[in-house]
């Protein structure tokens, strides 16, 4: 059976436009369309697609309000598209916040090199959300949304009811282990990869960080260029420790989060108890990701060594399988989200699969897995 999709813009020739390219895709019908947001909060409701394409500024209803009605009312997968600029990253975050799933540049050109490619991107996008979105309505209709909001894991009850309420890929006795006590190694560094999803997922961890928490952390997020510094301004704005965008010459510090900048590469040089951040432009060819958590997970294990915890988060692909191979075989620790909190399992899985991942972790439990495994708190 193919996925069902709603095409959500008020341009009568984007919505053609993404309608021609999804079609090329057996596995995926576009089932609708909407041409604004009280349209496709409607439409949604009545025809019950597996995922929604959805553009930002509309007439009658926002996508943004768009998203809230739907998330509230008949809880769907949604792709954004955006533009890049700073006020459409701005409002792009926003839409994840509300329950959107994804996001791509509206103009393909920014994405793609070419109309094949970009189309071949969008159509894997959609299919994977589509995905999500059939498995979500399962969970939904026997009781296990992953949409509900994120459960309290700083007492004891909320991580029980926490591990109660997810599937769990690793047995559950290993993760209460985990949340009980540490395993005694010291560590200099977190370091975080994720993709699709990311954002969502770590404002729910990163907003449960004490602002005394004793490591330094980098994030590597795929994001275009002008999306970095608005989403590092919007965490640092709700969190207690301090999150920036990275800037070439910063020296990590304790309760600091550096995000990688899109469109680079973050690397770590000196020494670990003088670390420094470096940007260096990248125009290989051979890595497709920039940033890349493969390029930043890998310097770390140059510098850090074995004293670093990798998380890596829900996110399409394999990048940071070979950074996390090259941290774990300096004896550094490596967990991974796991498939039900995931929005795409594709990064966590690739770590998991290939033997590198010690523990897969439901969304929730992660902060609290980290205070413990770090011994603060």
């Amino acid at each position: 059976m193919a996925y069902k999709v709603l095409v959500v813009d008020d341009s009568s020739f984007f919505r053609r436009r993404v309608t021609d390219i999804l079609s090329k895709d057996p596995q995926l019908e576009v089932i609708d369309v909407a041409v604004n947001g009280q349209e496709a909060v409607d439409k949604a409701l009545s025809l019950k697609p597996d995922v929604i394409t959805m553009d930002i500024e509309m007439p009658v209803l926002n996508g943004i309000s768009a998203v809230k009605k739907i998330m509230a009312q008949s809880p769907t997968a949604i792709l954004m598209f955006s533009s890049l600029t700073h006020k459409g990253a701005k409002a792009t975050l926003e839409a994840l916040e509300a329950g959107a799933l994804d996001f791509l540049p509206k103009k393909f050109s920014e994405i793609a090199q070419n109309s094949d490619e970009a189309g071949s991107l969008l159509r894997q996008r959609v299919a994977q959300l589509a995905k999500k979105g059939r498995v979500s309505t399962r969970s939904i209709s026997s009781g296990r949304s992953a949409y509900k909001r994120p459960i309290d894991t700083q007492s004891k009850s909320g991580v029980r009811r926490a591990l109660s309420s997810q599937t769990i890929s690793t047995p559950s006795r290993k993760i209460e282990s985990a949340l009980k006590a540490s395993s005694g190694k010291n560590y200099g560094l977190l370091a975080i990869g994720t993709s699709t999803g990311g954002p969502v997922a770590l404002q729910k961890i990163l907003t449960q960080f004490p602002s005394d928490f004793p490591l330094p952390i980098i994030i590597v997020q795929h994001m275009p260029a002008t999306f970095t510094h608005a989403f590092a301004s919007r965490l640092n704005s709700l969190c207690k420790i301090n999150i920036k965008e990275a800037s070439d010459g910063d020296v990590l510090k304790p309760g600091s989060a550096y995000l990688a900048p899109g469109g680079r590469q973050m690397i770590m040089a000196g020494t670990e108890n003088a670390a420094k951040i470096k940007i260096i432009e990248d125009n290989s060819a051979k890595i497709t990701f920039k940033p890349s958590v493969d390029v930043s997970f890998g310097s770390a294990a140059k510098i850090y060594g074995g004293n670093v915890l990798g998380v890596i988060l829900t996110g399409m692909g394999a990048d940071g399988r070979e950074g996390s191979r090259m941290l774990k075989a300096e004896g550094a620790t490596i967990w991974a989200q796991d498939e039900q909190s995931s929005v795409v399992y594709g990064m966590p899985q690739a770590v998991t699969l290939a033997g590198i991942s010690e523990l897969s972790l439901p969304l929730d439990t992660i902060s609290n897995t980290i205070f413990k495994e770090i011994k603060h708190g």
